[in-house]
């Protein structure tokens, strides 16, 4: 189990970064970036998927996908919600990094 899986597992989440990138044939590392891009852009103006796609430049069709195997717009809303009630879990596991999945929940978080 990775980090990000962890992480996602604390929040009440039963996603396999894993399984999904072996569903969407990308790899792991994408697919966490994507998930973390779709959790902060799940409480934006506009629609998620187009400004993850923005923010990762991930097809809107590949992200979309991600969704649907994460479980819908609601499980996205609860792996959202999770994250920002738990910023004490992002920062443990991320620590200082500020590229990558680190930038990305970073900013979810408003920290940089």
């Amino acid at each position: 189990m990775s980090i990000f899986d962890s992480l996602l597992s604390a929040v009440g989440s039963n996603v396999d970064i894993n399984q999904i990138a072996e569903r969407t044939g990308i790899d792991p590392a994408t697919v966490q970036q994507a998930v973390g891009a779709l959790a902060q852009a799940h409480g934006q103006d506009g629609d998620t998927v187009d400004t993850a796609s923005a923010q990762t430049g991930l097809d809107p069709d590949t992200l979309s996908q991600i969704v649907g195997h994460l479980g819908g717009e609601g499980v996205l809303g609860q792996i959202a919600s999770g994250i920002s009630q738990n910023p004490q879990l992002v920062e443990g596991v991320l620590g200082g990094q500020s590229g990558g999945l680190g930038g990305l929940l970073g900013g979810f978080l408003n920290r940089e």
